[in-house]
């Protein structure tokens, strides 16, 4: 495949526009539907398997989304087709989430809506690969991270501004139900904020055809079929490139740090510094804290994603992807030691500063080792390597609060932070500093 043109700053900002609309609709699940559960009746000890749809999802549709879009030529491209239909899907799914009347329905609209983000959002991540040469590709995917940022900071914290800044009373649902109403309303704007950013990708990018199309069709033709595609699935997963299997080891533990404190989060939080628990008055206020410093870790991770972009011109990415995983695992690993809910303010500094380089620099570093025309496969394949510590999570969690922990969650969330400076360790002990220049 030839070489991608160099593209100018505004066109890379344009085909990473629909990054700030999925993290907005990623965002508003990350903060609330622990909290979700929990108002429908859920305890501690049943969030993790409650969150088992998400990676379960990612497992089966981020490698078959990946390789059909790789095989994929249209009138809208490649990728795009894929980013339309994901969008549509996942704003109907948030539309529908606040008005879950039963646990089950709620964890059934989580899977749906997983489906659907994952749809649009792993041909993203191939975008970058397919339109901007091995030299910008760090500054594209640090594009995305800036974008992530900034769409969870008003996504998390949205149902905090309802209450705090622009005097919504929490109250419930319509019909009896227990989700508040700045949870119903959050969730609604999510769902419009979310389309039309990825339908700005879709009318401001355009994708360019296959150097040799009638050879691609060929291609297509040859490889049709389920049991085609399940054969190159399995044969890509062990043939990955050996840069992106030591990568997937860090990712597995990096993951597995986020993950612990994704679900645990506000639990912990809510018991250790507000005293509450879903039956208190004082719940909703943890709630809300919780979202507000998810907020606050994004949004550092919006601003720290512009030094990002020039530390990654100055000095190796695995250095600078050291330092900053060092940086999250502290901060997360510190919670449990902290004084006050205000104090968790620093941790979520150090977090963010992790956060923007976990969403940039691992695939950065793995972009320019990957054939062009199996990007998207790939990029799938990789991120088995986020799905399956989640998969962990969810099944092993919930008895080791139960059993270990009396239904304390904070001493998850300190192992989530020893998780993540284990991923770090590892980075230097498994890639070498010269292949990710």
């Amino acid at each position: 495949m030839n070489t991608p043109p160099r593209m100018s700053l505004p066109a890379i900002w344009n085909m990473s526009f629909g990054f700030l609309g999925i993290q907005f609709g990623w965002g508003l699940q990350m903060a609330n539907m622990s909290a979700i559960y929990q108002f429908l009746g859920a305890d501690k000890s049943q969030l993790p398997i409650l969150w088992l749809a998400a990676p379960v999802t990612g497992l089966v549709v981020q490698p078959i989304i990946g390789y059909y879009s790789d095989r994929t030529w249209t009138r809208l491209g490649r990728r795009r087709p894929y980013f339309l239909v994901g969008a549509v899907l996942a704003s109907l799914a948030l539309i529908a989430m606040p008005n879950s009347s039963t646990l089950w329905m709620a964890a059934g609209l989580l899977w749906i809506l997983d489906a659907s983000v994952n749809v649009t959002m792993e041909p993203f991540r191939a975008f970058v690969g397919d339109l901007l040469p091995e030299e910008q590709r760090k500054v594209g995917f640090s594009m995305q991270s800036l974008l992530i940022g900034l769409g969870a900071v008003l996504s998390m914290s949205l149902p905090w501004m309802l209450t705090n800044v622009f005097g919504m009373e929490a109250g419930t649902g319509e019909n009896g139900n227990a989700i508040p109403r700045t949870v119903h309303l959050s969730f609604y704007v999510g769902a419009v904020v979310f389309f039309v950013a990825v339908l700005y990708t879709i009318l401001t990018t355009r994708e360019r055809p296959p150097p040799d199309l009638a050879a691609f069709k060929a291609e297509k033709r040859r490889t049709a079929g389920v049991g085609a595609a399940v054969r190159e699935i399995w044969k890509g997963f062990f043939g990955m490139p050996l840069l992106m299997k030591r990568l997937a080891v860090v990712q597995f533990f990096t993951w597995l740090g986020l993950f612990c404190m994704w679900i645990y989060f506000t639990p912990a939080i809510t018991a250790a510094f507000f005293d509450a628990d879903p039956a208190s008055p004082g719940y909703q206020q943890g709630v809300e804290w919780g979202g507000l410093c998810m907020s606050v870790y994004n949004g550092v991770a919006f601003g720290f994603a512009f030094i990002l972009i020039a530390l990654v011109k100055r000095f190796p990415s695995r250095t600078v992807h050291f330092w900053c995983l060092i940086s999250g695992g502290v901060g997360l690993a510190s919670i449990g030691f902290l004084p006050s809910a205000g104090s968790l303010m620093i941790a979520m500094v150090l977090v963010g500063i992790a956060w923007a380089s976990i969403l940039a620099l691992p695939y950065a570093m793995l972009s320019n080792v990957l054939p062009a025309d199996r990007m998207g496969f790939f990029m799938g394949v990789f991120n088995y390597f986020i799905v399956l510590p989640q998969i962990l999570a969810a099944t092993l969690l919930g008895p080791i609060v139960e059993r270990f922990f009396d239904g304390a969650a904070m001493p998850i969330v300190i192992g989530g932070g020893l998780a993540m400076i284990l991923a770090a360790v590892l980075l230097v002990g498994l890639v070498p500093k010269s292949e990710t220049a």
